[in-house]
């Protein structure tokens, strides 16, 4: 990890979660209480600046040692619902792939169908691609498809083995391009009040660096 001083704001102004459920009159069942203060961060946008720093599929990802994960999840079962949302991590504690596991999908129930898409602006660590790979062995209802904007210390024999074994635990992991880039834009993060929706303004390289990553994941899977 490289331990660079961020450059970014602290977070401890992004308030508390946000539990609104988009159009859903439901209380979202999601037990709060055990995060602990400002290393989790969750809520429903996060701020442009933090977006436009840390989603950059640059090559070299100096200072953005953190991680974030916009979130969606449908059920289907009895009744069927979607939530969204985000985690960021401080990597202080659990990182955001493993706090999405225990604070906002902590049980799969079964008979239920559980779609979850997540885009993340790197793609896990070994630990974290080790959990994700044994949740999802053990949910059979669980499919989870991870967008991510750059590939994390792609080059390590042990990373590429990690992120193989998800593949083959049913994950399916994708190299984020530009639409999504939008998409994560439009749909997670904060647009200033008052004013019209900001376009998203793609960056100069962005296309070259899907393309770059791209080509790498699939000589890795």
């Amino acid at each position: 990890e490289m331990a660079e001083k961020q450059e970014e704001p602290s977070n401890a102004q992004n308030g508390e979660p946000d539990n609104a459920e988009e159009g859903e009159g439901k209380k979202k069942k999601v037990k709060r209480e055990d995060l602990p203060p400002f290393e989790i961060v969750t809520g429903e946008r996060l701020p442009a600046i933090f977006f436009k720093f840390q989603f950059r599929n640059v090559e070299y990802s100096s200072g953005r040692n953190k991680t974030f994960l916009c979130y969606v999840v449908e059920t289907q079962g009895k009744e069927s619902a979607t939530s969204r949302g985000y985690l960021e991590d401080e990597h202080a504690a659990a990182h955001a792939e493993m706090a999405f596991f225990s604070s906002i999908l902590p049980k799969c129930e079964a008979g239920v169908r559980y779609d979850v898409t997540w885009f993340v602006s790197s793609s896990p660590c070994v630990s974290c691609a080790q959990r994700i790979s044994e949740t999802l062995r053990r949910n059979k209802g669980l499919r989870l498809t991870i967008m991510v904007g750059r590939l994390f210390m792609w080059e390590e024999p042990e990373m590429q083995a990690a992120l193989r074994a998800m593949r083959e635990a049913g994950c399916k992991l994708r190299i984020m391009k530009p639409q999504d880039f939008e998409y994560v834009w439009q749909n997670f993060v904060e647009q200033e009040e008052g004013e019209e929706v900001k376009s998203f303004v793609p960056w100069e390289d962005i296309q070259e660096n899907f393309q770059y990553y791209e080509e790498k994941l699939a000589e890795i899977l």
